[in-house]
């Protein structure tokens, strides 16, 4: 049967996108290819790999039933629901706060004077806030697409600029592996991210169940719309790994690890190394990534931590308990920030951490319950998840193991 292409079709699978392109890209991608190379490509594509299964089971389960996970862990057990809401609530508010700094932070080197960060980050806020609000899920969908759009282009472009002038390795740079333990939280870190944590899987499918009720897609073309967005974050992936090792692999020069810091020093080696003309058109793919990722976040924790709270309180989930909660989720966010301003690098790398943690869970979570309600999985897919719950899980052992200094 063939697929229909319809434009109106595409929206959560390009919001995964847009979520994925942020931390994980932006910081975490460019910094394995400045430190390392070309070798953490392998735990790109690994991590990408693993969790697609599970993914994709949030996108199947929504069609499958005309509603979300989180309905169906309400189902399963009141337990795995507050699990969740309690989970998502604070995920929201950490990742929103790191978000909305970073993105106050790449604003901040395009303007032409000067304002506080936390001025910026209130900004950055309320626009995202009266998006959503006034736009709601609708706004949302459109306006995501062209940024997606407008950062690949712009991305692919700066990739082939960089790689072209890239400067040959110091004379006395020595290649420093990190498969070892001493890399082994940079890794976890890497991952927990790539493409985004695990309970966007959860987040999606809200997102899913909200675009079939309006616009009813077919089931094909929710899994085309699922596999471009999937896909496009994987390689745009690669790419921002491309242009950390273009950029800053070999080059001698100290990398920067909080991700505020960062971002300055990617900026001003990227423009020293091809032409200040370029700063403008890196600080562009910065904003694009991390403005994309702030609007996702803050309607996607607010949706889903709605849908939770309508479930546990037995009221029907209405616009209003999810603008209330889009609010809540912007506002703590932001106070994360007032509160916390010297600290944001260690919880922006705690998040990261915490959701390849948590991965396992929701990998489980989401394979029982496409299982349990009918759907059939091939032979290969069910070998698959296994394999992916097992590579999640193995990874997660081996961090804690190390955590708690069991290894060394």
């Amino acid at each position: 049967m063939a697929i229909g292409i319809n434009w109106k079709a595409f929206g959560p699978g390009i919001l995964i996108a847009s979520a994925a392109i942020g931390g994980s890209h932006l910081i975490a991608s460019t910094q394995a290819g400045a430190l390392y190379g070309w070798q953490l490509a392998i735990i790109i594509l690994l991590a990408n790999f693993f969790k697609y299964p599970f993914f994709r089971f949030a996108t199947d389960y929504a069609y499958e039933t005309g509603e979300s996970l989180i309905a169906g862990y309400a189902k399963k057990s009141k337990f795995y629901l507050w699990a969740f809401f309690i989970l998502s609530m604070i995920s929201g508010m950490i990742s929103t706060g790191a978000v909305v700094l970073l993105t106050a932070v790449i604003l901040s080197y395009m303007l032409p004077f000067e304002l506080s960060t936390v001025v910026l980050s209130a900004v950055m806020v309320v626009t995202s806030w009266a998006l959503l609000i006034f736009g709601h899920f609708r706004m949302l969908d459109n306006v995501t697409k062209w940024i997606i759009i407008l950062l690949t282009v712009t991305t692919i472009l700066a990739v082939i600029i960089a790689g072209a002038k890239a400067p040959p390795p110091a004379h006395d740079f020595v290649a420093v592996s990190p498969f070892n333990m001493a890399g082994l939280s940079f890794i976890i870190a890497l991952m927990g991210w790539m493409p985004t944590p695990l309970e966007f899987s959860v987040i999606s499918s809200v997102w899913t169940a909200k675009k079939i009720r309006d616009d009813h897609p077919t089931h094909e073309q929710g899994l085309l719309d699922f596999n471009v967005g999937y896909l496009s974050s994987a390689i745009l992936a690669l790419f921002f790994l491309a242009l950390g090792v273009f950029v800053q692999y070999g080059t001698g020069q100290e990398i920067a690890m909080q991700g505020s810091a960062y971002i300055g020093q990617l900026i001003n080696m990227y423009t020293n190394t091809i032409g200040e003309w370029s700063r403008g058109l890196v600080t562009f793919i910065a904003f694009l990534c991390m403005f994309g990722t702030i609007i996702t976040c803050v309607d996607g924790y607010g949706r889903a931590n709605a849908e939770c709270f309508a479930l546990i309180s037995g009221h029907k989930s209405t616009g209003k308990i999810t603008s209330f909660w889009t609010t809540v989720t912007a506002i703590t966010g932001f106070g994360l920030i007032t509160f916390f301003m010297g600290q944001m690098a260690t919880l922006l790398k705690f998040a990261m951490i915490s959701a390849f943690v948590t991965a396992p869970i929701f990998a489980y979570l989401n394979y029982s319950l496409i299982k349990s309600h009918g759907k059939k999985c091939s032979p290969m897919m069910n070998i698959y998840a296994i394999c992916g719950i097992v590579f999640l899980a193995g990874f997660t052992v081996l961090f804690l193991l190390q955590f708690f200094q069991i290894i060394g």
